[in-house]
This record gives structure tokens, C-alpha cells and sequence, in this order.
């Protein structure tokens, strides 16, 4: 199970990046453009949607990888790894494992990182989601995310579409 949930997840990565380049090809060939957020470091674009499409970070990559490392373990309120886990705890523990340091619950995750819009939302994101901003997971691509959702759901891929968005943030 493990081995078709990398898998999945390998060509979820793959699949963003060769659609990021054919879209974004264009973008790159315009001498002279800017993609308006005034930041260095940042690739989510200006907030009219002109900007060019953003690419994954490596940091957030690198988390999704560290958290694709726990799937089928299983969930527990409270609980901070390594046998089980909260949905905010393998968030923070997979970001640790590529040198960020996170807030411990959701609602501060929610403040820390920079702001992505929907439209920008790349693997390796980190989506605090559900109305209240009590939940959190880490985009995959292909409309999943990677989370340690409820009792006796095991940590793994649910699909985005089941959550409502309260912040999306990259790292």
C-alpha cells in the first residue's frame, strides 16, 4: 500500500511540474515582466492572477516526502509521533525534518509562512482547512492532500474537495 501511495504521489509531483513548465513557459519568453509581489523569493504571483504560475517549493517538497514517511499510521488527538499522530503535530514534524520550525497547532500554523491564493496552490503547501481553521495537511497535487485526518483514519491522501479552505501557506 505504501509503495502505491508513493507512487501516486511521485507522479502527482511529476504531473505539476511538467504542466507548471507548458504553462509558465510563456510567461519566462516576456523580457521585462515582473511578477508583481516586490518580494524576492516568492512565486506566487500579483494578486490580479497575471503573474506567472508558481512553482513548488523545495522545502515543501521536501515535507511532503518527510510526511509520505507516516502514512498508515494512525491518528490520535494529541498525539505527536512517532507511533501516531495529530493532524498539526505530522505537519510540524514533517517541516522539521527540512529545517522549518512550525507553530504546534493549526491556528498558528495559519499565520506563520507566506500567503498562497487557490489559484497558486502547489504541492508541498501546507492547506489549513475546515471553517474554524481546525485541521490541517500538506497539498500532494492531483486535489489531495496528505493529512492525519480523524479516529481510525490512518494517515494518508483524502481528497480536498471534502474540506473548506480557511489558509493556504508555503514554506
Amino acid at each position: 500500500m505504501r509503495r502505491k501511495v508513493l507512487r501516486r504521489l511521485a507522479f502527482g509531483f511529476v504531473a505539476t511540474l511538467v504542466t507548471t513548465l507548458v504553462l509558465a513557459g510563456p510567461a519566462w519568453s516576456q523580457t521585462g515582466s515582473s511578477s508583481g509581489s516586490g518580494e524576492s523569493g516568492s512565486s506566487t504571483g500579483s494578486s490580479s492572477g497575471s503573474g506567472m504560475i508558481p512553482f513548488p517549493s523545495a522545502t515543501g517538497i521536501g515535507a511532503l516526502t518527510a510526511a509520505a514517511t507516516q502514512i498508515g499510521k494512525p491518528y490520535e488527538w494529541g498525539a505527536m509521533g512517532p507511533h501516531s499522530w495529530d493532524c498539526s503535530a505530522l505537519v510540524q514534524w514533517a517541516f522539521r525534518q527540512v529545517g522549518v520550525i512550525l507553530p504546534r497547532t493549526t491556528w498558528e500554523q495559519a499565520k506563520v509562512g507566506l500567503p498562497v491564493t487557490y489559484g497558486g496552490l502547489a504541492p508541498g503547501d501546507v492547506v489549513i482547512l475546515n471553517g474554524d481553521g481546525s485541521h490541517v495537511g500538506i497539498y500532494a497535487g492531483m486535489g489531495q492532500i496528505l493529512d492525519a485526518h480523524d479516529w481510525g483514519v490512518p494517515v494518508g491522501l483524502h481528497p480536498l474537495r471534502e474540506f473548506d479552505i480557511f489558509a493556504i501557506r508555503r514554506f
